[in-house]
């Protein structure tokens, strides 16, 4: 009896995620084909409680195997002109729920890049010269670019932030929960702490993530 009922409580879970799929393809197709994207990958999902809005999409381009969880927010400001894409995906880039990504100049996430929940990346802050006017008031700041390397993977509630100049994360980082980036690192880098700073390293010689006094150690022995 209770492997019938087991079944049926399986049939009946997967029936009902059948409605918010169809929500999301439907939504995917309607963005596809009536917003002005620089450009729209294969097989890219993008849930239906995204926020990115008309005007901002013709500043963003999303790769093949692109995926958008629920809530997610890619954000441009439209107070410069674009020549060029702003927020850049490229394949295989997984997206958290609640992530958001805001771009007055340019974020590029390269191949494979991973988010968990309640990440956010912003290559620019709000203006606060002025202590007399609100801040909502004043606009945002020059801001810089940001450039985060392929199979780089960032954890839940982590924060990107450029405030000028460039941040480069190189290919395979790991960046611990709750990390404030704040400046480049190289590959193959573990980050953690606010601010955040190299915990391992990668090894290739002996295909170890080793500490960071062990890197020393190697690197002076």
């Amino acid at each position: 009896m209770r492997p019938a009922m087991d079944s049926l409580q399986f049939a009946a879970e997967d029936f009902l995620q059948f409605f918010p799929r169809a929500i999301t393809k439907f939504h995917t197709e309607w963005l596809k084909r009536t917003y002005p994207f620089d450009s729209f990958g294969r097989r890219t999902s993008i849930h239906y409680s995204c926020d990115i809005r008309r005007p901002m999409s013709k500043y963003i381009s999303l790769g093949d195997e692109v995926f958008l969880a629920p809530d997610i927010w890619l954000n441009v400001p439209l107070d410069m002109p674009h020549s060029e894409p702003a927020i850049i995906l490229k394949k295989g880039c997984k997206i958290g729920r609640r992530s958001s990504i805001s771009a007055r100049n340019y974020i590029c996430l390269e191949e494979h890049v991973l988010l968990a929940p309640s990440v956010l990346i912003m290559d620019h802050n709000h203006e606060y010269s002025n202590p007399n006017e609100p801040i909502h008031a004043q606009g945002v700041t020059e801001g810089g670019k940001i450039t985060i390397g392929r199979n780089c993977w960032l954890g839940h509630g982590a924060v990107i932030f450029c405030g000028s100049g460039e941040l480069v994360l190189g290919h395979n980082c790991v960046v611990g929960a709750n990390a404030v980036v704040t400046k480049s690192f190289p590959p193959c880098s573990i980050l953690g702490g606010n601010p955040a700073k190299i915990v391992r390293s990668y090894d290739a010689t002996s295909g170890r993530w080793l500490r960071t006094s062990e890197t020393l150690e190697r690197v002076t022995s």
